[in-house]
């Protein structure tokens, strides 16, 4: 006879285990592959958030900065006019050995030198003896530094057509003020001199107050230490001056002075303004301030030639890389002689 009997009974396995708490070993395997996933997170955290932190500023810098850069180069092999940038014809570096023999590079160069020489060395000079004065404890000090600083907020074009008006040959006020003491009316703007100092005094107008808040939070860096042990030595102010403000801020004036060599190769807007109109273009009738800066609009955007602004724009950051390598060198030559 017959007989059934039920799988248990039959001795027979569940195909499947029963839903209940994780074995030990499966346990072990999840918690390495939770720790692994958590160092891999943690390497990502550190090693990769500093490139997602600055990642946007490269991004913009290749866009805005670098591939301008690398189109000018490009451009200045070219002969290129502004209406028909489509069409550009190959020349090498044909504008290069012309922008070479124009004799207007040549005084364009010269004159960027003696305005940002003439407007850069005072400039520097009397922000370092602003700061010296606002490093004191002084009543209002903070409504003198800000003082110091309006002139840097006030754009350029109102700075430059304020000026222009100042240095006005038959009813500016500086000619005013000279003819009290007898000068008679100067040209200021036909003579390459005067024209290249009233220039020159726009730009350390506004700039002065920048630098010496600059120089001002260096000194307040310096410990008060060395003062005090430099006063126990017997040393007068104008000694601290030299021997312990001078070399303290010694970074931060190299800083500045670079600032001041790219501002002065830059040059633009205050020789276009002053010029008052088509004679701003080409740094007046006889180009006596025209700097490298308005070489490179006249070229482009009056001639619409533009391979030569271009080989102009080139021409300027070329001179930079130049400055400082000349700056380094001698920076290591005073290294080594010390």
């Amino acid at each position: 006879m017959a007989t059934q009997t039920s799988p248990a009974a039959a001795g027979d396995r569940p195909t499947k285990e029963p839903a209940g708490p994780a074995r030990p070993g499966g346990g072990r395997q999840q918690t390495t592959k939770n720790n692994r996933w958590s160092t891999v997170l943690h390497r990502l955290d550190v090693k990769g958030a500093p490139y997602a932190f600055i990642g946007p500023f490269f991004v913009v810098f290749a866009a805005f900065s670098l591939y301008p850069l690398i189109y000018t180069a490009w451009i200045s092999l070219h002969r290129a006019e502004l209406a028909s940038m489509d069409l550009m014809e190959w020349v090498g570096f044909d504008n290069f050995i012309e922008l070479a023999k124009d004799d207007r590079f040549w005084n364009a160069l010269g004159n960027t030198f003696t305005i940002g020489v003439l407007s850069a060395v005072p400039q520097l000079l009397m922000a370092l003896g602003l700061a010296h004065l606002l490093n004191y404890r002084l009543r209002g000090s903070t409504f003198f530094r800000v003082a110091a600083l309006t002139p840097y907020a006030t754009s350029v074009g109102a700075a430059a057509l304020v000026f222009t008006m100042l240095f006005e040959r038959d009813f500016g006020m500086i000619n005013w003020m000279l003819s009290l003491i007898g000068v008679d009316n100067v040209d200021w703007e036909g003579n390459k001199w005067a024209a290249q100092f009233a220039i020159s005094t726009i730009v350390i107008w506004r700039w002065t107050g920048y630098n010496a808040l600059l120089y001002l939070a260096a000194m307040q860096a310096i410990p008060l230490d060395r003062y005090e042990a430099a006063a126990i030595d017997g040393a007068s102010r104008w000694q601290q001056f030299l021997k312990v403000t001078i070399p303290g801020i010694r970074p931060t004036i190299v800083f500045t002075i670079v600032l001041s060599t790219i501002g002065s190769t830059q040059l633009f807007g205050e020789p276009l303004i002053f010029g008052q109109g088509p004679n701003g273009i080409t740094g007046g009738a006889d180009n006596q301030y025209q700097t490298l800066g308005l070489l490179l609009y006249e070229e482009g955007w009056k001639n619409y030639q533009m391979g030569r602004a271009a080989t102009v724009a080139w021409a300027m950051f070329l001179l930079l890389i130049l400055i400082f390598a000349v700056q380094r060198l001698l920076k290591r030559l005073a290294a080594r002689s010390s």
